[in-house]
């Protein structure tokens, strides 16, 4: 068994899982979480699922090589493992987390959280971190002894909050959980999940700017005004001169990701060193988060985040993608409440047997919500298209 260092989640301090099972003879408590997310359901959906481009053929850009949210978390897990193996930090509880904080997104990536979000204000909103709370002690049911996948404690704070206390009022999904566990909100989560936090900030920048590039949204010229990536590109320059363009992106955005991990270690162990602290429940009550950028990466990540933001997000051929998604969710998500009896047999009637509005709305969500992109739009057509009947 690896050595941690004293400020890390110790195994044999696990708070345990709610519903109580006997420990493996093998693997840890937090190997065990990572299992089973894996092997869910709602993770194989992830393949399906995207980040920035919609999953449809036939579009110039399209194809197999974009990121998906299965390919991102991968990505997510491998920086969190890194990052908590250098730390002295538990890597299986590090990497449980990464693996688990996407399990929530809906269809159509940010756009579909977008529109999802505005359609359940009237009946207590939508967050993917709550939902993804919600996969895993609620939605996922193949286990004879509970529903859920029964993670433990911490990798449910992990989900909860790794990006920081979380403040009410809490998302209903979010509120549900936790009034069966108390996670102890207003306070940071360990090291561990602060690590898969900043792991997903580091794979999607520099992932991002790979699937832009390849999209032809930008071009390199455009990067080497950017903080981070035009050092990088003019290193690579002094480097290889006259290096195939191809391998010439791939070498500067692969120091630029070295630059960013590099970077959250760094700041680290400043930060550890300064606090001392003795136990996991000292990083939980520390005044800030341990595990961070310095100030000066964060702001040539957030120029970075920015230009992103501009030249990809909100690219004409983007926004054009976002609006069908978003009106694909407008139409079939009111359809599908208005009439549960079109719901598949599984989830139909659980939503006719519904005690009010708020509930059925929940449970359409689950289902809307769980879908692959592809599925969706299958969905769409079946239920507002012309499928309908």
């Amino acid at each position: 068994m690896e050595e941690t260092a004293p400020y890390a989640s110790q195994p044999g301090d696990s708070r345990g899982r709610l519903h109580a099972e006997s420990l493996s003879s093998f693997r840890s408590p937090w190997q065990r979480d990572r299992d089973r997310i894996i092997h869910s359901s709602a993770f194989r959906r992830l393949k399906h699922k995207t980040q920035v481009f919609v999953e449809r053929e036939g579009e110039h850009y399209r194809g197999d090589y974009f990121r998906t949210r299965l390919t991102h978390t991968i990505e997510v897990a491998q920086v969190a493992r890194t990052i908590a193996g250098a730390l002295g930090l538990n890597t299986d509880l590090a990497e449980a987390v990464a693996l688990a904080h996407d399990l929530g997104h809906p269809p159509f990536g940010h756009t579909g959280e977008d529109a999802l979000s505005v359609l359940m204000a009237p009946y207590g909103g939508f967050d993917h971190n709550a939902q993804a709370l919600r996969i895993v002690t609620r939605l996922e049911r193949h286990y004879a002894g509970f529903d859920g996948l029964n993670l433990t404690w911490e990798t449910l704070e992990g989900i909860a909050k790794h990006n920081g206390p979380v403040a009410p009022p809490y998302p209903y999904a979010l509120a549900e959980v936790n009034a069966d566990w108390d996670l102890e909100l207003a306070t940071h989560a360990s090291a561990e999940a602060q690590v898969a936090a900043v792991a997903d900030d580091i794979a999607y920048n520099h992932h991002d700017l790979h699937d832009g590039l390849r999209a032809k949204l930008f071009t390199e010229d455009d990067l080497a005004e950017l903080p981070i990536i035009g050092p990088a590109l003019a290193e690579v320059d002094r480097a290889y001169p006259g290096l195939d363009p191809k391998r010439r992106r791939y070498e500067a955005l692969r120091r630029v990701f070295g630059v960013m991990v590099e970077d959250v270690i760094a700041v680290a162990r400043l930060r550890l060193g300064a606090l001392r602290p003795q136990s996991v429940d000292e990083i939980r009550a520390a005044d800030g988060p341990v595990i961070r950028f310095s100030k000066p990466l964060y702001q040539g990540i957030k120029a970075v985040k920015s230009f992103l933001f501009t030249r990809m997000y909100r690219a004409p051929a983007i926004l054009a993608e976002r609006s069908q998604a978003t009106s694909m969710l407008d139409e079939l998500f009111p359809a599908l409440l208005g009439d549960p009896s079109r719901l598949p047999p599984e989830w139909r009637e659980a939503a006719l047997d519904a005690q009010d509005g708020a509930e059925r709305a929940r449970l359409v969500l689950d289902y809307v919500a769980g879908m692959t992109d592809r599925y969706a739009v299958t969905e769409w057509e079946r239920v507002c298209g012309s499928g309908a009947s």
